[in-house]
């Protein structure tokens, strides 16, 4: 029996069918030699799949494209994109597929994507390929974002391929299972919309209010509706990044998705000591998406996805144009009231302390964080112990605790609580030091870092003894840290 048949899952071509302009159909690269070296069974089993099934030899092979179940039709997906700012009209899947789409148990359509499968049309100068680290990197951090309650795509497999792949050095080679509610971005909108086909960017727009904003068809101008759902979820999304210190890294147009989940966990990092100037990539010299930065940007990035929108939002372009402007103009309304939610609780108060009493207490706060370099994370963490009568762990965080005191002279008499707190400021995060330490042993061939780094931040509210390492943050010999893209 094939691994199609034991899957007990229909694979489906909808994305392939409904609009064939918008990918290539392309076979993933032949893997001679496949290996697992992650595989998530709670999200195999939430898409209806055996995770013993999956981890056979025919599940190796499906899971890196060499076997293609019944129904689906991989294809390279095309889009365009504004990468720092400069557009690209033909980006697309270079090194990925879209194996096609499985329904899991709530009923809810998810893409099956494969990263690292080889080169397509799509590719440019690249390799097609992809290594061991930066597929474990998306993996741990995707698994975390979602433990942590940030919409995500997320992380089912990760395949060592047996190739070794010329980056700096010679590396093994790997391959990840993406799984997405759509891999639907802005710049699949802006690539449409650079076709001059109006029927296309109209089949492109419907095919997402189906997949992602339903209640949309029914209003009465579903195109518009469709703008201020992706704007609203955007709005979250981001706020929520910024709530837990998350620095995406790489916010190019072809990184938003239409559905708001987190997609592409390439050169990010989670933020050690509060600076709102933080930048952990690379390539990233200018700081265009530093940690402070990134509201904006995704407020330019939607403005992209506006423009691509124009047409359908009306036909005299001035109008469209001004019902694109006041759609915009509910980002930073929509973000600042989901901010200000997350970050009264954050320090613990409820909704009958009044705005803006707690957006003074949390900005003096983050000043005062800034000043003193501390850990975001930990300090957070620690206001629930100090209002319960240990300030001491707190208070070790400031280079002058006579500021911090202050600080607290005018938080506790507003009656903090306590469990509140516990329950939206996380005890473990991937932190930037135990990420590479994982990566590293895992390029080697050791996988225990990865599995007790994944003990610790898929529960990350959950303080456990023998997890103190995972709470704390890098030693100082660790330095000045920097991301990869890893292509």
């Amino acid at each position: 029996m094939s691994a199609s048949s034991k899957l007990a899952v229909a694979f489906s071509d909808r994305f392939a069918q409904d609009l064939p302009e918008m990918g290539t159909p392309w076979e993933a690269q032949e893997v001679v030699d496949p290996s697992l070296l992650a595989l998530n069974e709670p999200l195999a089993d939430e898409l209806g799949l055996d995770p013993a099934v999956l981890r056979s030899p025919d599940g190796l092979l499906l899971m890196t494209g060499n076997l293609v179940p019944e129904g689906a039709a991989p294809v390279a997906q095309a889009y365009a994109g504004h990468q720092f700012g400069h557009y690209s009209p033909r980006l697309g899947d270079g090194r990925a597929l879209l194996l096609g789409e499985v329904t899991d148990n709530e009923g809810r359509l998810r893409d099956i994507h494969l990263k690292g499968s080889g080169r397509t049309p799509f590719a440019r100068a690249g390799d097609g390929q992809a290594v061991v680290g930066p597929m474990l990197r998306e993996y741990v951090l995707s698994e975390a974002m979602h433990a942590l309650g940030i919409p995500t795509t997320r992380s089912l497999a990760v395949v060592s391929t047996g190739k070794t792949v010329l980056r700096e050095t010679r590396l093994p080679g790997a391959l990840l299972a993406r799984v997405a509610s759509s891999h639907l971005r802005v710049g699949t909108f802006q690539y449409a919309r650079a076709t001059g086909d109006l029927d296309l960017l109209r089949r492109l727009a419907d095919h997402a209010i189906v997949r992602h904003y339903p209640d949309a068809a029914q209003a009465e101008h579903p195109y518009r509706a469709l703008l201020r759902g992706v704007i609203d979820a955007q709005a979250s999304l981001v706020a929520r990044w910024m709530l837990v210190g998350f620095v995406h890294g790489v916010m190019n147009t072809d990184n938003m998705t239409i559905s708001g989940e987190t997609i592409d966990y390439g050169p990010c990092a989670f933020m050690e000591a509060y600076d709102p100037g933080a930048v952990y990539s690379s390539i990233d010299h200018a700081g265009r998406y530093a940690y402070g930065n990134q509201p904006v940007v995704a407020e330019w990035d939607l403005a992209r996805f506006a423009e691509a929108l124009l047409p359908l939002l009306h036909d005299d372009q001035e109008q469209a144009a001004a019902i694109a402007t006041e759609a915009l103009g509910h980002f930073s309304r929509e973000y600042s009231t989901h901010w200000s939610r997350g970050a009264k609780a954050k320090i613990g108060l409820r909704d009958d302390v009044e705005d803006q009493t707690a957006s003074e207490l949390v900005q003096d706060l983050l000043e005062l964080l800034h000043r003193h370099e501390v850990d975001y994370t930990t300090l957070f963490r620690s206001l629930s112990a100090a209002v319960s009568g240990a300030p001491e762990p707190a208070r070790a965080l400031f280079a002058d605790p006579a500021a911090f005191d202050a600080w607290m002279r005018r938080w506790t008499p507003l009656r903090p609580d306590a469990e509140l707190m516990n329950e939206v400021n996380p005890v473990y995060i991937p932190r930037n030091h135990l990420v590479e330490e994982a990566l590293t042993a895992a390029t080697a061939g050791d996988l225990d870092p990865l599995h007790r780094l994944l003990t610790a931040v898929t529960h990350p509210y959950d303080e456990r003894p023998g997890l103190e390492r995972y709470a704390a943050a890098a030693p100082e010999e660790f330095g000045a840290y920097r991301t990869f893209c890893g292509t």
